[in-house]
């Protein structure tokens, strides 16, 4: 059983319903299934086989999920790269793939963000995507009904992973090229339908409550859940967009590359707990290590690194993977993320997560968005910088921002620097791109 048989039999029973909408464009499932083989058919024809690496590019549009899903129908390895990827960097990666077999049950090749090292290639095989699907629809109850709004970038797991859902339950997908148009998201959001889900990353979110908090409350009783993920979201921008949408079931979601979809949590409890990733899915477990970390396993994991076992051995054994990731799991089995080894300031021997602070930082009325790094320090060795831009530009005062962090953290935690800077760089799908501010210039 394959995504795409899904596809298929949706085709068979209800070949009129809308698979897929994209710039007011209506693609049925018999259409949707149609051009699949088409496009299957001409691939055969230019001597792609089973079991060969096809790398192409993100269109973010129907003729993405043509070629993606004809890839899978005749046994090649889907390896989805970014829309602007250059021609130089394509060439690359189909080099380095050229000569590589993959196992046979693979069925994507997709690379990693690197926020904080270099991209991998993660395999991920045909069990996996379905183990993902059925995580997501009994966690969040995707239905036929459902009109999913995909709005980040089709090459990467947060929203890749949201086409399985809605093709296994006959939903209609609804192609967005991004969150830069908050039009074109409120016009989708105006799609004539009774229920409506849709992904959005922490920053999205946060754009959302800032610049449209009072449109976004006018689809209230449309917007039937949210998830976001990849990036956490502070506690403030939690609480706003529960008062904004009181009905709506809001997910935070615990998901990589390497693991799949594993952990969620409906923080429109009540509780609103920043931080919470919620229980593991159908399909998923999860442990902390002696040392700290999260270690998942389970039936949606990766099959290992493309074309590198030493870098597979260090993170998948056992059928386990093991994270950077610091956590705890709490009396009532939810799982609570601590930050990453990887972004973690030591400072005079004091551990600061970076995340936590941000978290706080967000809640001042006036940062627009923030990030930690660490500055050399002679007394310390490190210390904490916070860079932070806001709404219309105007500086706010050290001191005022130092005791606004510091009512809510140890004085460890509280930035020694500031400086406003007129954006925070971030990656495609919203995490803070910290591989940026590696050498920042002080």
């Amino acid at each position: 059983m394959q995504l795409e048989d899904y596809l298929k039999e949706h085709a068979r029973t209800h070949p009129r319903k809308t698979a897929v909408v994209y710039q007011d464009h209506a693609v049925s499932y018999e259409e949707l299934d149609g051009q699949v083989d088409r496009y299957a058919a001409q691939l055969r024809g230019d001597g792609v086989g089973a079991g060969q690496v096809v790398c192409f590019r993100n269109s973010q549009s129907p003729e993405f999920l043509y070629t993606y899903f004809a890839l899978h129908r005749i046994g090649a390895v889907a390896l989805p790269l970014e829309r602007d990827t250059p021609e130089s960097k394509k060439e690359e990666i189909e080099k380095r793939y050229a000569h590589f077999t993959p196992p046979s049950d693979i069925a994507d090749i997709l690379f990693t963000t690197g926020t904080t090292g270099r991209s991998k290639g993660v395999m991920i095989s045909h069990d996996t995507i379905l183990a993902d699907g059925e995580n997501l629809i009994e966690a969040h109850g995707y239905t036929l009904d459902h009109v999913f709004i995909i709005n980040g970038p089709l090459n990467h797991i947060g929203s890749l992973s949201k086409i399985y859902p809605v093709m296994m339950t006959g939903g209609t997908l609804y192609l967005l090229e991004s969150m830069k148009d908050l039009n074109a998201f409120f016009h989708a959001l105006d799609y004539p339908c009774e229920k409506m889900g849709t992904f959005l990353v922490p920053s999205s979110a946060r754009i959302l409550l800032q610049l449209a908090r009072k449109q976004l409350g006018g689809y209230a009783d449309k917007i039937d859940f949210i998830e976001t993920g990849a990036a956490p979201m502070s506690r403030s921008d939690m609480e706003a967009l529960c008062q904004v949408l009181p009905k709506s079931r809001l997910f935070n979601t615990y998901a990589s590359t390497e693991t799949g979809i594993i952990c969620t949590y409906n923080f429109n409890d009540g509780q609103c707990t920043a931080g919470c990733l919620g229980r593991p899915m159908k399909h998923s477990s999860v442990f902390i290590t002696e040392s700290g970390h999260v270690a998942c396993s389970g039936k949606t994991l990766m099959s290992g690194y493309a074309d590198d076992e030493a870098m597979t051995q260090a993170v998948l054994r056992d059928g386990v993977v093991y994270t950077a990731d610091n956590g705890e799991i709490d009396s009532q089995g939810m799982l609570h993320l601590l930050g990453r080894d990887d972004d973690v300031i030591n400072v005079g021997g004091f551990k600061v997560s970076p995340s936590e602070v941000e978290d706080v930082a967000q809640g001042h009325p006036s940062i627009k968005d923030c990030i930690c790094i660490a500055v050399p320090s002679p007394i310390t060795g490190n210390a904490v910088k916070l860079l932070y831009s806001t709404s219309n530009g105007e500086e706010i005062a050290r001191r005022d921002l130092a005791l606004f962090i510091a009512s809510k953290l140890e004085r460890y935690k509280v930035p020694m620097q500031y400086e406003r800077v007129d954006e925070i760089k971030r990656t495609f799908n919203g995490k803070l791109d910290r591989k940026k501010y590696k050498n920042f210039e002080c």
